[in-house]
């Protein structure tokens, strides 16, 4: 099967500006291509997951990946799929975030023998005259047109500021600097981006009398329209100093059964006739389904040691033979305990293991709380800090849930 035909049949591709001329680029290895990733926080997370296995499809297809790294246009910050405006991050927030990103991409990405760049657009951004975008790109903005594309459109009723209107004019000149440098004719994103792009495509036209084309692929979306990536604790991060290996295996193990197959579709190298036998399952046999996506998807990120390490720690837990070694674990700094003792809800809470303090409440009352093997049964109780002599506490919540509480060094 041809990558393009490929990319149809696991549900990557939302839409396209030419799909025909894309097809045969794609299918021959022939496109330079570029995703931008703008640094809001200094981990990528399971939003850009799917932009990755893109990039590294088509790489593998013989096609050239361009990573651009969004310095200039995190200033600003992207309307699209918002109600309200970014906090505007400092330069020197902007600057580590984007040095972090690299890290990551690095792993994923192969930049060796110029297989594949990665670019800042602050590089060219930074310098601009202003009237010479006026005057040069400017000119090829209809406002009309902007205020009806539907990353603005959403935004109207409660204010969209001039600051943030430049980000679709900065992001379509990004693509026409790519084209004119690296020869790169095709720009993809997620299909919130897609009103962007198509600009950044009729931009090239206008400017070079060239064309340019433009590809988005679908969302990480739940089967119920719901955005993938959130915990009790929050995002779910590709850092593992902010999402444990564990943890992140865990997030797949668990997702619904309803979503394991296009997971598995968009986000793995699984071959589609294994993973057409795997759409055969019901019940309780697709729980080896999710931890094959759990294992597939660990390894892409932190590598297959970690990947199984990750598996085996999960097993350990499920059937009760576990160490403090397989927990996944939380560090709590020492400030964190007033008058010497942390309450026992304040801890779940730190931990992640409640979503609100009467869950903890209800647990602690109901004996679904223990702490170093004893049960808690006072919701106002607390743990004292020498109790940590060891390093830290074991906690287990219910029957199969445990989780090491280390207190920081």
């Amino acid at each position: 099967m041809k990558v393009y035909d490929e990319l149809v049949a696991r549900g990557l591709i939302a839409q396209v500006t030419d799909e025909e001329e894309i097809k045969e680029k794609i299918n021959t290895g022939e496109a330079t291509f570029y995703i931008g990733f703008d640094p809001t926080a200094d981990s990528l997370h399971i939003g850009h997951f799917m932009a990755l296995c893109l990039m590294k499809r088509l790489q593998k297809a013989g096609n050239k990946p361009i990573a651009l790294i969004g310095g200039a246009t995190a200033m600003i910050g992207d309307p699209s799929g918002r109600t309200d405006m970014r906090t505007m991050m400092t330069g020197d927030t902007i600057r580590h975030n984007c040095d972090c990103f690299k890290k990551q991409m690095s792993r994923f990405i192969d930049f060796s023998e110029g297989k594949a760049l990665l670019v800042n657009n602050m590089d060219w951004l930074k310098d601009l005259n202003y009237i010479d975008v006026l005057r040069e790109v400017g000119m090829h903005f209809s406002v009309n047109r902007m205020l009806a594309a539907e990353c603005y459109k959403q935004r109207l009723e409660k204010g969209l500021s001039f600051f943030e209107l430049n980000y679709m004019i900065m992001q379509s000149y990004d693509f026409l600097v790519l084209f004119k440098k690296h020869g790169c004719k095709l720009q993809m994103g997620g299909d919130d981006q897609w009103s962007n792009i198509i600009y950044g495509v009729d931009l090239i036209r206008r400017t070079e009398g060239e064309e340019a084309y433009g590809m988005t692929f679908s969302l990480l979306q739940t089967s119920d329209g719901r955005k993938m990536g959130k915990t009790e604790k929050g995002a779910v991060w590709l850092d593992a100093e902010k999402t444990s290996p564990y943890d992140f295996f865990q997030y797949w193990r668990n997702v619904d059964d309803a979503d394991v197959i296009r997971c598995l579709k968009m986000l793995t190298f699984v071959s589609l006739e294994e993973i057409a036998e795997f759409e055969k399952y019901e019940g309780s046999a697709l729980n080896s389904v999710k931890e094959r996506l759990a294992f597939e998807v660990t390894k892409l990120i932190h590598g297959e040691e970690e990947a199984v390490r990750a598996r085996d720690a999960a097993k350990a837990l499920f059937v009760g033979n576990v160490t403090a070694e397989d927990m996944p674990s939380t560090v709590i700094s020492a400030d964190k305990f007033a008058d010497g003792a942390l309450p026992v809800l304040d801890l779940l809470t730190e931990c992640g293991l409640i979503a609100s303090k009467s869950e903890g409440r209800r647990l602690i009352e109901q004996g679904g709380i223990n702490i170093d093997e004893q049960k808690i049964g006072d919701v106002y109780a607390a743990v004292p800090i020498e109790q940590f002599d060891k390093g830290y506490v074991v906690i287990k919540k219910g029957k199969k849930i445990y989780h090491k509480a280390a207190l920081q060094k």
